[in-house]
């Protein structure tokens, strides 16, 4: 019988979060989760309905203890920390003229910050412990910006997330540790909200994708044994090249 790993989510309480918690619980697995409220945390434990294998760890993912506290309850509760699932982000995207400030912070934030802290908390438990995986969901519009979707905040964090997850693996690559990314496309979550209809046209696939394209992808990168520095695209041939 194959051993539960203690996985760690961030943005945990609904979409991609959600069903990656409820992917790993469905295979026996231990799960941190976390979000910025505690009741939300509260509605997701209810829905997921594992008491003994899920718990939630409210804060801003922004901050550095946030982080601290995710990795000490997971090994308080579960004694270990195997996977990070940097998932916690949002999206704005907008003509570059039309920037605030307010989303200048919140982008660098959750996409930024939310990536940094808990992956430097999982690098050094990580490589004491000398195995582990950590994953960030980025976006594919940062491998291949598209004209039809001006965003360039996203496309300057997520772009720089998929370079450093090269660059972290190969930190880490002599610890154990590997270190992947998941560059979705348009994914029909709540991110997307009320605008899915029409945004298949975004893809060369002329539709958009599911929860479970994304949860596929990422269980195959922390099952792989030899996979790591690699930004899988999960976005129905998006980044492949010009079709419009």
């Amino acid at each position: 019988m194959t051993q539960p790993r203690t996985v760690i989510i961030t943005g945990a309480s609904s979409g991609l979060g959600f069903a990656l918690a409820e992917a790993f619980l469905a295979r026996g697995d231990n799960v941190v989760g976390n979000a910025r409220s505690q009741a939300r945390l509260d509605q997701a434990a209810a829905r997921l309905g594992q008491p003994q294998r899920f718990v939630g760890v409210a804060g801003d993912i922004a901050l550095a203890e946030t982080a601290r506290r995710l990795f000490e309850v997971a090994l308080e509760t579960f004694g270990a920390v195997d996977i990070l699932i940097n998932n916690a982000g949002i999206f704005i995207p907008k003509p570059i003229a039309e920037y605030t400030e307010e989303d200048v912070d919140a982008l660098v934030g959750t996409n930024l910050k939310g990536f940094f802290y808990p992956a430097q908390a999982a690098a050094r438990i990580m490589a004491e412990q000398g195995h582990g995986h950590i994953v960030a969901i980025t976006a594919s519009i940062a491998l291949q910006p598209d004209t039809r979707v001006p965003a360039l905040l996203p496309v300057l964090v997520k772009g720089g997330l998929n370079q450093a997850v090269k660059g972290l693996a190969l930190e880490l690559a002599s610890s154990g540790v590997q270190v992947n990314a998941v560059a979705p496309g348009i994914i029909d979550t709540p991110l997307h909200s009320g605008n899915v209809e029409g945004l298949g046209a975004l893809s060369p696939s002329g539709r958009t994708g599911s929860p479970q394209d994304v949860v596929d992808a990422v269980l195959y990168l922390t099952d792989a044994r030899f996979v790591s520095g690699v930004v899988l695209p999960v976005d129905g041939g998006s980044t492949a090249g010009t079709w419009h």
